[in-house]
């Protein structure tokens, strides 16, 4: 096969092409000649974890918004791979919210088993792309980071897997700019060890702040406070946790909200989202799209309007995650392999302007859920993915987006069945407000004395 194909990005999205590939090839499919470019000196994008902050040590913006202290904030079995399970991975049952340490091992396992790493240019960042109408190729400018060498290579077809939670949006307030203590957003948010026994503000009514905001609680906070833009979050918060509207502006320590009420604070949280940003795409190629669940101009989410020769993956905004990656990850493989065609650009739009009808119609998180599950469904269909029970996938996230309204601090303590082995999660030997170690020795680890319950190891 002559085809080229280069992949932006090995994180989770990336990794999913290569296996996508992969899969093809050990059933003896002839695939493309592959390059994925990662500027990381390893795989996992968001996961693999960095203590940097601004810049790495190449001068080039941090990717990875991954903090010291996660935990994943949805169940395990809503993202479950469907050829490899935690139950093949770790050989035994775990709990549905694993800490970032062992999710990380998790989603690396699967591809150590392959020999995709080899497709893989790391250090090396994208610089440029463009495409050549008569040619119909992609040039694909690239640095490699380590030697400051600078190359062109043309491509058939490329994919970004470079995700969009990398480029912060952040907002400016009246008088922000008096405030002595320490401003973040959450992008360069590592740890809450520090917020032990101070103040603090999470400005931003989302799963950054709500987690970060926990994880300050848990960390010896004196007070959380979450500034909403237009409603709470409307948790059951412990004492100690509270809810106020906008900022209004800021005078020195203290923070005047939107209602009039006023509060001094020592740090301030920036959880205000994340932008679709391509620097390295033209802007009659690049996405332009909010944070939404159905990113208008991707024909089933992943071939662009502008090219149907270049491919985003995990564009949209998640409920599912490494599993609805490879649900895209092996479409674009067949359509790039011509198993399947695509259909004119009329039926393009039209196929896009059904699925935003639908969308603008949703009411509420439970339709969100419903309409994700039922996106990934229809992909699968399409492909060899293995299928499985996305009905339970979404009766699992409702579930537990109702866990999170009856104890905020404490559901990630339930435990859920996976949909694939039918395996019953394990409940963790420490409860999440308790676990201050969550490196993967120590939570795989067995308690001494299980049977009294103790929690020490």
């Amino acid at each position: 096969m002559s085809k080229s194909v280069a992949i932006i990005g090995a994180g989770p999205s990336g990794m999913a092409q290569l296996r996508a590939f992969e899969s093809a090839q050990k059933k003896g499919q002839e695939i493309p000649e592959i390059v994925c470019f990662e500027k990381q000196d390893d795989w996992g994008g968001q996961w693999n974890y960095s203590w940097r902050t601004g810049t790495d040590r190449y001068g080039e913006p941090v990717h990875s918004s991954m903090y010291r202290n996660l935990w994943s904030n949805g169940p395990k079995e809503v993202l479950e791979f469907a050829d490899y399970t935690f139950d093949e991975h770790f050989g035994k049952p775990i709990s549905s919210y694993p800490p970032r340490e062992v999710l990380w091992d998790y989603i690396n396992g699967r591809v150590q088993q392959s020999d995709v790493k080899k497709m893989v240019r790391f250090s090396t960042v994208v610089r440029w792309v463009d495409y050549n109408e008569d040619t119909e190729l992609f040039t694909v400018t690239v640095e490699d980071l380590r030697t400051g060498k600078t190359e062109s290579n043309t491509f058939d077809y490329v994919v970004v897997g470079s995700g969009h939670f990398t480029f912060p949006n952040v907002p400016d307030f009246d008088g922000v700019e008096t405030f002595p203590g320490v401003i973040n957003h959450a992008h360069d948010f590592r740890g809450a060890e520090s917020f032990a026994d101070k103040d603090v503000l999470m400005i931003g009514a989302s799963y950054s702040a709500e987690d970060i905001g926990s994880q300050a609680y848990k960390m010896g906070a004196r007070s959380v406070t979450m500034s909403y833009r237009t409603q709470p979050m409307g948790y059951q918060w412990p004492e100690g946790i509270d809810e106020q509207p906008l900022v209004d502006h800021i005078d020195g320590s203290t923070v005047y909200f939107s209602n009039g009420v006023s509060k001094e604070f020592d740090a301030i949280i920036l959880c205000t989202g994340y932008l679709h940003h391509y620097p390295f795409l033209p802007s009659d190629l690049a996405l332009d799209s909010p944070n939404t669940i159905y990113p208008d101009h991707l024909y089933e989410g992943v071939v662009s309007e502008a090219n149907n020769k270049l491919f985003y993956l995990g564009a949209q905004d998640q409920w599912l995650t490494f599993n609805m990656f490879d649900a895209q990850a092996w479409f674009v493989r067949d359509i790039i392999l011509g198993r399947i065609e695509l259909p004119d650009a009329a039926t393009q739009r039209a196929h896009m302007d059904q699925w935003k009808d639908r969308f603008l119609a949703l009411s509420g998180k439970d339709d969100d859920i419903d309409f994700q599950c039922d996106y990934v469904r229809k992909l699968i269909e399409q492909t060899d993915y293995p299928m499985f029970d996305l009905v339970e996938v979404a009766d699992i996230l409702k579930s537990w987006t109702h866990d999170k309204k009856r104890d905020i601090m404490g559901y990630r303590n339930a435990v859920y069945p996976s949909v694939l082995t039918g395996t019953m999660a394990a409940q963790h030997h420490t409860e999440w407000l308790d676990a201050l170690d969550d490196s993967l020795a120590t939570y795989l680890a067995v308690p001494e004395s299980a049977e009294s319950g103790a929690t020490s190891v």
